[in-house]
């Protein structure tokens, strides 16, 4: 189905991804990058603000910081379960600077289609996310 644009002409529908990181520095220049893309993007720095977000809306992508605060270890992946509850639809992106192979592997056990470590170019997160959606790159 295509959704109309402002002049009436037609366009088609577009992916709606979920962004999660505490960072500002982060996660602006993410949700712009994936808004110029054509991505319909909704933002969250807390895990209740995904978590609500989740329980409202489908997503084809959802992009998670694995560590919100410093006193949380792995909130990404309580989004994540919440996620795998509702929809096993959602291509999963964990992104960490603190990554170890534990939390690699559970994240794949929770339903994570890719686990990468920050910083990663916006380009090549572009690119894997595509990929996962299969929209191609």
């Amino acid at each position: 189905m295509k959704t109309p644009n402002p002049d009436g002409t037609r366009r088609p529908p577009t992916h709606r991804i979920l962004l999660l990181d505490d960072e500002t520095a982060i996660l602006i220049p993410m949700a712009r990058y994936f808004t110029k893309l054509g991505f319909t993007v909704d933002m969250a720095s807390e895990a209740e603000e995904a978590e609500a977000l989740i329980s409202h809306r489908r997503y084809d992508l959802a992009i998670l910081d694995l560590r919100l605060t410093k006193f949380s270890d792995s909130a990404g992946l309580t989004v994540l379960q919440e996620i795998r509850k509702r929809d096993h639809q959602t291509s999963v992106i964990i992104l960490s600077a603190y990554a170890s192979q534990a939390v690699e592997e559970e994240a794949a056990r929770l339903g994570a289609d890719a686990v990468l470590r920050k910083p990663q170019p916006l380009p090549e997160l572009a690119q894997i996310a595509l990929a996962l959606m299969g929209a191609g790159a």
